[in-house]
């Protein structure tokens, strides 16, 4: 009955959201178990209108904290839409502006050249970091845009005040390409859109198009150049990310800084290692640069290869070098970079002008009490809107919780809600998420796994513990990406899982933070520059989750066993913590000031 439905979660629930036109039904209950006697909102609320009983129970199932009658309802997992498609209120998303943000009087003009962009143009936390940084600086007085390619999948109307601005031509493999730029706001952040007339950008998805991503990336690098010079717009800093825009700084410095180009500086974000560009030589040459002048041990060869495949470069090393500065996403992940990896020896030689900021989060998106995904709102100082989040994400899926006799959560429960919002790649610790799946279920508590596979082997295993565990009451594994559902699950949440093997920064524990989960985590990267153990008596004021070292199952277990005893047998203390992690500042309000100051250290003072 209840969990019928959900052994098909894995081959159901792979539907864009966005695109469903629905009409939300409501599913009533009784006390003793779940029906699926399904009628539109319009029908029980008129027959509440004639059944006084009725109207009572409808008050109480359909109109969690915050929301008018009829808006919300209980949901079930045998309701025809998933409870996290339904058609949400809007909510504007300008730059968030409080009376505490101070202006700064040194302002600057930024560029972010990027790949992602959150939320329409988003795979991972790269596109979170654009916007919320962007947000953040616009917030303090200075000019922001943000430079994305216009993908075939970005939605139209999710772009306010879409126009096109400039029809120009940039150039590619000998070929002088059309391109129309075209000029939108998202999430209250100017945002330039680069089209070009031939096949790049095409498809369903931001990555893994038909097309050579890597020419493609290479081609917007210097179209969005070109747009700079073609307009006369000069700014005080253009901020590449990733290795997908590492070979703009070479193109600027050894082409357009010789043409029109004088003012602006080069910064780039790291934000994860793992991705360096691999780049053959002629490949960089159909951009315009000569690929064999990189080729160099102190320019853009790949260090990987040195002495054995002299032809292979790196987009990131090329940026590495060529930056005027040097980020990555936080100062435990800068140390991890100088003292190992592949590119080790890179950054130590540019280590005058590499330096590690802490991601911060979009506290405007990422809200509670605001947050327009949730039944019900909640902050640190009024709590209760998280237990209403916890249950309508279990009702919905199937999950056991606690009704009383007038079908209202009680505030008793026996066990903690684990979630694990992930992508599904090695780095995330693929074999610690399966082991927590077991021993959080031997603990008597519930998990819930939310992520994707791009490696068809891996999204086979998961479709097989899929399989195993969504028939039984205490375990969701739902393979797919829900912007919607992630905020429900934090909500929901009392702690978040993030066992990665290495994380540059993790914006996972600090969302979960915010939204009242207690973190459990591996000590790597920015995950040990923000969770602290609960047992490190030398660092008690700053204590707020579990840590372990180890890669092993055991050190998993250690931290999850002690997670539960706080759960269960020190209640207060837990409720404690819950409050403390809500109240942290992780905003980017209080990051992006590092970043203003590392702009302001390099920019051309006229």
């Amino acid at each position: 009955m209840e969990c019928a439905f959900v052994g098909k979660f894995c081959n159901t629930l792979l539907v864009n959201s966005r695109r469903l036109k629905i009409k939300r039904r409501a599913e009533m209950r009784s006390h003793s178990k779940f029906y699926s006697s399904k009628f539109k909102i319009t029908s029980v609320l008129s027959q509440a209108n004639h059944n006084p009983s009725l109207q009572v129970a409808t008050e109480k199932q359909g109109s969690p904290a915050g929301f008018g009658l009829g808006e919300w309802v209980w949901p079930s997992p045998g309701d025809e839409i998933p409870f996290w498609m339904n058609k949400f209120p809007s909510t504007d998303l300008s730059p968030e502006v409080s009376a505490d943000i101070e202006k700064d009087s040194n302002l600057l003009h930024i560029i972010h050249v990027t790949a992602e962009m959150a939320p329409i143009a988003k795979v991972g936390g790269l596109g979170d970091v654009v916007t919320g940084l962007a947000r953040a600086c616009l917030s303090c007085g200075h000019t922001v845009d943000v430079m994305l390619p216009f993908y075939e999948c970005i939605q139209r109307q999710e772009i306010n005040d879409l126009e096109l601005i400039t029809t120009y031509y940039s150039y590619h493999d000998g070929d002088w390409v059309p391109i129309k730029a075209y000029r939108g706001l998202v999430s209250g952040v100017p945002v330039i859109f680069v089209e070009s007339s031939n096949q790049f950008f095409k498809g369903q998805y931001v990555y893994g198009g038909s097309y050579n991503e890597l020419e493609a990336y290479l081609f917007f690098s210097r179209a969005c150049l070109e747009w700079m010079q073609v307009t006369g717009v000069h700014p005080d800093i253009i901020h590449v990310h990733e290795w997908q825009t590492g070979a703009l700084p070479l193109l600027y410095w050894d082409m357009y800084h010789l043409l029109s180009l004088k003012k602006p500086r080069i910064v780039l974000t790291i934000h994860n290692m793992e991705h360096y560009g691999e780049c053959r030589k002629e490949q960089l040459g159909k951009c315009g640069l000569d690929g064999s002048i990189y080729g160099t041990e102190d320019k853009a060869v790949d260090d990987l290869t040195i002495g054995h495949n002299p032809e292979r470069l790196s987009l990131l090393k090329g940026g590495i070098v060529y930056s005027n500065a040097v980020i990555t996403v936080s100062p435990t992940y800068l140390k991890e970079t100088l003292c190992s990896g592949w590119l080790a020896s890179t950054l130590i030689s540019n280590r005058d002008k590499y330096f590690g900021i802490l991601n911060g989060i979009d506290t405007v998106i990422w809200n509670p009490a605001t947050d327009v995904f949730l039944p019900a709102k909640f902050h640190a100082h009024k709590p209760k809107g998280k237990k209403i989040c916890k249950h309508y994400v279990q009702r919905g899926l199937g999950l056991e919780c606690s009704l009383d006799d007038n079908h209202v959560p009680e505030t008793t429960e026996n066990g903690p809600l684990i979630v694990c919002i992930t992508r599904l790649v090695a780095q995330k610790g693929l074999h610690l998420i399966t082991h927590a799946i077991k021993h959080t279920e031997e603990l008597g508590g519930q998990m819930i796994v939310l992520g994707k596979a791009s490696d068809g082997r891996i999204q086979r295993e998961f479709e097989d513990l899929a399989n195993l565990h969504n028939q039984g009451s205490s375990i969701r594994i739902l393979l797919m990406y829900s912007e919607e559902l992630s905020h429900m699950l934090y909500a929901a949440a009392d702690m978040v899982l993030v066992p990665s093997i290495y994380e540059p920064c993790g914006l996972a524990q600090m969302i979960g933070m915010h939204y009242g989960a207690v973190p459990v985590v591996r000590k790597t990267g920015g995950l040990a520059d923000t969770v602290f153990d609960m047992d490190d008596l030398s660092n008690h004021e700053m204590a707020n989750g579990f840590v372990f070292e180890g890669i092993e199952e055991g050190s998993l277990n250690s931290a999850l066993d002690r997670a539960f005893r706080y759960y269960r047998d020190k209640p207060d203390e837990w409720n404690s913590t819950v409050q403390k992690v809500m109240e942290i500042d992780n905003s980017w309000n209080n990051t992006a000031g590092k970043y203003v100051k590392i702009y302001n250290s390099v920019r051309v003072v006229c």
